[in-house]
């Protein structure tokens, strides 16, 4: 897979940047809200300040009487003569003009009340106005009609400085608010930052685990998958660095054994002499043979892909195939090598084979280090006075979960009850027997390694006639689905 060459995404630029769009649709939505309340804030205040002014006029006309069309025309001029303000206004009995300008029409559109006066949008010199109307009633003649409008760009101007002096504080606050923002996303990514730089100082001999004491919630789900990769990583490497010592230190024996039997080989006299040198030589090479065997079959049995690889096994057939292959051998030491009941293992539990879940060449190694190891340490005897009996059984109820039953068992001198503690360690010997045979002490290590990563037991019992009896336990696998 070929690797991308674009730059890496950021995930702070990232949230800024999801973060960003809301908070500008917010301003944007803001300010329009903002818009639209000041705007109707204002057409009240104006519908409101046109109302009053309509009714002070229609007082005064009430309040002098007969006298009204002398002193309206000088109030209303007054009143409305401010040009900031871009009043119009109109006084009129319906057939006399009073005061104002005539052109402003008496009727309009979006017509609404308020207390006395009645409000309408009219059109006066191409121009949208605001007007409000007031009926001033008089003892004697006709009622005033008396009208104050306001041009729409007066009304425009003030929601604008309305507008600004709301939107001014929201605008801070925006600011505010983005640089808030700002720093609670570099705070809340920090602890990415310190854990990128704890893994950072990280090496091969120290693979510590990541402190999570500080780390938020959300982000625990990761730091946990990395300490467990770690933990995974430095047990791995811990055994590495164990087999690699240990394999090391065993090799070294055979390794000088060859060397001081190839040079005496080089300098024997006689032919007899240099004859045994050879042959001396030829059994440290098969130790070392054995022993780097061994130690592949250890390495082997690791726990790692292995139990992906499982198959369905039938252990009491392994078992009997197995056991055959090393009856030559068991023959050549005056050892009996057989099964309990010399018959078909797959008939031993009336016809029900017992299948186990694992991998055949790691199980049959197992038995053969069971085997071997029997060999080894039963002393030959004459002709079937040695016996190695293996067994293949069913154990455990119907209550039970249902196992596989291996035993190998010896008529030898048995283990000392001080050395049982140590038997399945690595490079363990019991008082120097089988080095003979050029024992590593790895065989029982072996076997427990296999048996552990099959999920079973073994353990070791002393025979009924003072010998060994080495017993293993697997799962018996799940019938298959139909």
């Amino acid at each position: 897979m070929p690797l991308r060459t674009g730059a890496a995404p950021s995930l702070r630029r990232s949230l800024l940047r999801r973060l960003a769009a809301p908070f500008s649709l917010l301003a944007i939505a803001s300010g329009l809200i903002a818009f639209g309340l000041a705007l109707q804030y204002t057409e009240r205040v104006v519908d409101r300040s046109l109302s009053d002014l309509a009714t002070a006029i229609a007082q005064e006309v009430h309040v002098s009487g007969d006298r009204a069309d002398e002193t309206v025309p000088s109030l209303a001029e007054a009143m409305f003569s401010d040009p900031v303000e871009q009043l119009v206004y109109r006084v009129t009995d319906g057939q006399i003009e009073l005061a104002g300008d005539p052109d402003l029409p008496l009727e309009g559109i979006d017509v609404r009340r308020m207390d006395r006066a009645t409000l309408f949008d009219a059109t006066f010199e191409g121009n949208s106005v605001r007007v409000a109307q007031v009926l001033a009633p008089r003892v004697n003649g006709r009622p005033l009609v008396i009208e104050v409008g306001q041009r729409f760009g007066r009304r425009y101007r003030l929601a604008a400085e309305f507008l600004s002096a709301i939107m001014l504080p929201l605008v801070i606050l925006l600011l505010v608010g983005s640089i808030i923002v700002w720093r609670v996303v570099n705070q809340q990514l920090g602890p990415l930052g310190a854990l990128a730089d704890s893994l950072n100082k990280q090496t091969h001999t120290s693979l510590e685990q990541v402190d999570e004491t500080f780390v938020p919630v959300e982000i625990r789900p990761l730091t946990s998958a990395v300490n467990g990769l770690l933990e995974r990583l430095k047990l791995a490497l811990d055994a590495q660095r164990k087999f690699i010592a240990d394999a090391a230190h065993q090799l070294r024996t055979p390794m000088t054994a060859i060397k001081l039997h190839a040079e005496q080989a080089v300098h024997a006299r006689d032919e007899i002499a240099q004859r045994a040198a050879v042959n001396e030589l030829r059994a440290s090479a098969d130790r070392a043979v054995r022993l780097s065997n061994q130690l592949l079959s250890l390495a082997r049995a690791e726990p790692g892909e292995q139990t992906k690889r499982f198959v369905r096994v039938d252990l009491a057939a392994l078992a009997f195939e197995t056991g055959a292959e090393w009856v030559p051998r068991a023959i050549a030491r005056h050892v009996d090598l057989g099964f309990s009941d010399n018959g078909d293992p797959i008939e031993r539990n009336h016809g029900e084979p017992l299948i186990v879940s694992g991998n055949p060449v790691l199980l049959s190694e197992m038995i053969a280090n069971l085997i071997d190891n029997a060999i080894k340490y039963v002393p030959p005897h004459r002709y079937n006075d040695g016996r190695i009996t293996i067994s293949v059984s069913r154990f455990g109820t119907a209550v039970d979960a249902p196992l596989a039953e291996l035993v190998v068992e010896d008529n030898g001198p048995g283990v000392p009850a001080p050395l049982r503690v140590d038997l399945f360690k690595r490079f363990f010997r019991g008082d120097g027997h089988g080095e003979l045979e050029g024992g590593a002490g790895l065989g029982l290590a072996i076997v427990r390694d296999i048996v552990v990563l099959h999920g079973g037991t073994i353990h070791y019992e002393n025979s009924a006639g003072g010998g060994s009896r080495f017993v293993v336990r697997l799962p018996l696998a799940a019938a298959p689905a139909a």
